[in-house]
Parts: C-alpha cells; sequence; structure tokens
C-alpha cells in the first residue's frame, strides 16, 4: 500500500530533523593528518570525518526514528528504546542456556519451539534480575502480537550473533514473564543489504539465527513496517531529503577550508 503525501512528508522531516541535529552535535576531530590535508583538502576530510560519525550513529540518529515514524501508519503501538523489563525466571534462564548450548553444538534454530519451551517456564523457579539492553523498536500490531526489534548495522560482526542471539530469547522470557500469554517475537533487523544486488549473506548466520523467523533485512525490515512496497518508498524519501539538504550540506562543510 502506497504511503500517503503526508507520511511521505513526515518521514522526509524526520530524515532532515535528524541530520540538522547531528550537523549541530557534530564536532570534527581534531586530529592533526597534514598530508590528508593538503592532498584532499580540509573540507573533504571534515566530510569524510563527519559521514564516518554519522555511519555509527545511523541506526539510533536516523533508522530507528524513520522506522518508528513509518509503522505508526500500520502498527497501534510503536516505541523505539522500549525497556522490556528485567525479571525473568530461574527456569526461563536455564531453559535459554539450553537452547544456547545446542545451537553451539549444531542444532538447527527453531525459533517457535524456542519460544514455546520458554513460555512453559516462564514464571518457574525463583524470579531473577537481569539487565538486557533495551529494545530498538517495539510494535504490537492490531491483532496483539509484540514485536522486538534489534536493529544492527548492514555488516554486524558475525562473531557477536551468539551474544545477539541470547538477547533476543532473554527478551521473551522477561516478557512471557509479565504476560505468559503474550504472542511475541523477537527479530535481527538489518536495514539494508550492502551486498546488493547480490543476495544477503545469510548462510553466515545460518547457524544461529532462525532465518525465517528471527532475522528482517532491507526489504523485509522496512516492508514488515509499513507494507508492500514501503523500502522503496523509504529510499525516495531519504533522496528527496538529501536533494534539499545540499546546499546546507554544502555550506556547513565549506567552513573547513
Amino acid at each position: 500500500m502506497p504511503l500517503s503525501a503526508e507520511q511521505t512528508a513526515r518521514i522526509e522531516q524526520v530524515i532532515k530533523d535528524c541530520l540538522r541535529k547531528k550537523f549541530q552535535s557534530y564536532k570534527p576531530e581534531t586530529t592533526s593528518m597534514p598530508f590528508h590535508f593538503r592532498l584532499l583538502g580540509r573540507d573533504r576530510m571534515a566530510l569524510y570525518s563527519f559521514i564516518h560519525s554519522l555511519n555509527t550513529a545511523f541506526g539510533k540518529s536516523i533508522f530507528e526514528p524513520v522506522a518508528q515514524t513509518l509503522a505508526a501508519v500500520k502498527f497501534p503501538v510503536v516505541e523505539t528504546q522500549f525497556a522490556v523489563g528485567n525479571i525473568i525466571s530461574e527456569h526461563a534462564q536455564t531453559e535459554i542456556q539450553h537452547i544456547m548450548n545446542k545451537l553451539t553444538t549444531g542444532n538447527p534454530p527453531d525459533k517457535i519451539k524456542e519460544i514455546s519451551r520458554i513460555r512453559a517456564v516462564c514464571r518457574s523457579g525463583r524470579m531473577n534480575t537481569l539487565k538486557t539492553p533495551k529494545v530498538d523498536l517495539f510494535l504490537q500490531d492490531e491483532n496483539g502480537g509484540v514485536h522486538l526489534f534489534d536493529i544492527k548495522t548492514a555488516k554486524p560482526n558475525i562473531s557477536n550473533f551468539k551474544d545477539f542471539k541470547r538477547t533476543l530469547l532473554e527478551w521473551v522470557g522477561i516478557y512471557l514473564h509479565r504476560d505468559p500469554e503474550a504472542k511475541i517475537n523477537s527479530y535481527i533487523a538489518i536495514p539494508y543489504n550492502p551486498y546488493d544486488p547480490q543476495p544477503y549473506e545469510r548462510w553466515t548466520l545460518k547457524g544461529m539465527l532462525d532465518l525465517e523467523h528471527e532475522l528482517k533485512v532491507a526489504e523485509e525490515f522496512w516492508d514488515f513496517l509499513g507494507g508492500e512496497g514501503a523500502y522503496n518508498e523509504v529510499l525516495v524519501c531519504f533522496e528527496r531529503a538529501g536533494l534539499e539538504l545540499r546546499p546546507e550540506i554544502d555550506t556547513y562543510f565549506s567552513n573547513f577550508k
């Protein structure tokens, strides 16, 4: 379903506001690079430094608010940086450890069964306090289904996926302690495919993540939030925002010449 003119305007405004805010708070690196400055110019080096700084904060600074704005079209409840809670049952923690042990010895992941196993013990045993990262994007659909997203960079470190998987399972355990009947899903979201037009190298994640029920990349993520075609519409929003901001960007970096 195409986004309305009002919706695209709102998304473009979010993008522009985020970038302008970044300009206001950005402090160029003070490292002296005399050879680079003379070869490329201070303005280009400042732009390079800015892009690097933007890349490291792109998820929280831009992707999260854009995703929140887009998802509000389709989902009744949308929150970013959602605190899922900190209470989990001892037996749920034990079950999660059993799941992790099996995965590391070659058992294929099956998120539906994993959630079922955690649900069965979500209020059994002693209740423990557990600190977990906040949910980057929390959604509740019109049927009451809950969707928890951990938004990652386009090329996350594969060695960290064991920790990512544990976080997804712990979110499930904590949320089910609050609401044992909840229809819950937790995912890793990767906003774009850096290998395009080649497919995303999903095989690198296959041993730890259930690729069908636990990973959304590029179109899968944005179209899930806003409906079919949303990914391409969001790209157009970024392009239009960039064209409008170009004079401001040029003016800002001309100060570094």
